[in-house]
Order: C-alpha cells, then sequence, then structure tokens
C-alpha cells in the first residue's frame, strides 16, 4: 500500500463553499491516521474512510480551523459508534480546550500530548514532530512507512522549514496563505513563493501548496510555487489525494 496523502480541507481561517478548513487523511502500511480536523473535515474524511476504522488523530495546534470538529467527531464516537480510548495526539492547549468543551475526554479518547522533537508510532508508521513558528505553539509532522516520508507543515511563518526534520521528504504538504504581493514582515505565515522556496532549499521532492484564503483564485499561488521550488507544484484540493 502507498504512503498517500487526501485532502480533507484546505481552507485557512474559516471554511469555503464546498471546501472545509484543515484536514489530512494520512493511509499506509494499513493505517490511516488523521492530521488535523477543522470545520467541514469530518464529512469530508467519512467518504474516505469509515470513522470506526481511523487509527489515531493528530492535532497541530489549537487555532480552530484545525480541530473544532472534534467536537461533533465526539458525540459520534461517544454516543453512535461507541468507540472507546481512540488515540489521539496534540498540544496540550488544544487538550484544554476540548475536554473544555466536551467534558472528560476518557473513555471516548486517549490523549497523548505532544512537543517539538517528540517522535509516536502508529501501527507501522513513524510520525516525528518539529515546533514551527507561528503564533500559538504548533508542531509539523513527519510521516514514514520506512521508505516514503511525507512531511505537514501546519501552520507556520518563514523562520521555520521542513529542513529541521534533518531526513529526506518525498511529499510535502505546506501552507500558502498568502501570494507573493500580500507578503509582510512579521506575519507568521508563508506566501505560495515562501513555501517553494523553503521546500527547495530543504530538497523535498514533490510540493503541494494548502491553507488558501476561502474563495481565492489558485493561479497566483501556483504560479510564485512554481517558479520558487523550481517545478510545477501542486495545488490542494478538497478529495484530491497524492501518492509516494
Amino acid at each position: 500500500m502507498a504512503l498517500s496523502v487526501t485532502v480533507l480541507g484546505c481552507t485557512g481561517g474559516y471554511p469555503g463553499p464546498g471546501d472545509a478548513c484543515s484536514g489530512y487523511l494520512v493511509q499506509g502500511a494499513g493505517v490511516s491516521v488523521v492530521f488535523d480536523l477543522g470545520p467541514g473535515t469530518m464529512a469530508s474524511v467519512q467518504e474516505h474512510v469509515d470513522l470506526a476504522d481511523i487509527d489515531a488523530f493528530v492535532i497541530s495546534h489549537c487555532h480552530p480551523d484545525h480541530w473544532v470538529d472534534l467536537t461533533v467527531l465526539n458525540t459520534a464516537y461517544t454516543y453512535a459508534l461507541d468507540r472507546l480510548h481512540v488515540p489521539i495526539f496534540g498540544t496540550a492547549d488544544t487538550r484544554e480546550r476540548l475536554d473544555y468543551v466536551v467534558g472528560p475526554l476518557e473513555p471516548t479518547w486517549h490523549w497523548t500530548d505532544i512537543a517539538d522533537l517528540d517522535s509516536i508510532s502508529v501501527g507501522a508508521l513513524d510520525v516525528s514532530f518539529r515546533q514551527t513558528d507561528h503564533y500559538v505553539y504548533t508542531l509539523a509532522a513527519r510521516i514514514t512507512d520506512g521508505t516514503h516520508a511525507i512531511a505537514y507543515s501546519a501552520d507556520t511563518g518563514p523562520g521555520w522549514s521542513f529542513e529541521s526534520f534533518g531526513a529526506p521528504i518525498d511529499l510535502a504538504v505546506c501552507e500558502a496563505t498568502m501570494t507573493t504581493a500580500e507578503e509582510i514582515n512579521g506575519v507568521l505565515h508563508l506566501s505560495a513563493r515562501q513555501a517553494g522556496s523553503m521546500a527547495k532549499a530543504a530538497g523535498v521532492r514533490r510540493l503541494v501548496l494548502t491553507h488558501f484564503p476561502p474563495g481565492s483564485d489558485p493561479r497566483p499561488y501556483r504560479e510564485a510555487g512554481d517558479e520558487a521550488f523550481g517545478a510545477p507544484v501542486d495545488m490542494a484540493v478538497p478529495h484530491a489525494t497524492f501518492e509516494c
């Protein structure tokens, strides 16, 4: 089984028409892991895998556009599907927010706090984490089946790079919230140009841009990304699957 990532949603801030916020289904070695579950992604994921068959969840940070569908997934797991001790990995401040909304996480969830330089295993998939350059504590992830690797930037400014993983990356999913014309010093998000340049410097083999403003025109993002990366980039769209 190839290592793949399926886009559940790719808009930043709030979901646009026909889209959802951040969410990515990574599958490989017989394992299904969801990275982030922003508004609208719970509906999207069910088009690709049964909720009962998701092995684990990873939440990159506490901004609502990356996790709030966990609140309704909690209802499904607790009252409809009777799932117990579902593995979930996330930052401590995300755990506090989810616990405040849904109440005690046990026994539905088995939560593990994660931090910079941590590593976990879900079945035969190994995941390592690095802190990014964002407004709140945020973790990028590198997922490998031992042969290939996918990296997910989560949200970050230009002070972080995929290079921090210190390992090969076959496919990177990287935020590109801004066009080149919108770049402003001090903003802790990336433009498509910055994402392309960073990925090229890190030796990323294939780049997928994501986290666009709702309703945005993809053309300037693609053009800037292509030029900076030195090769054609892919654009995240809902339900697209990328393999390595």
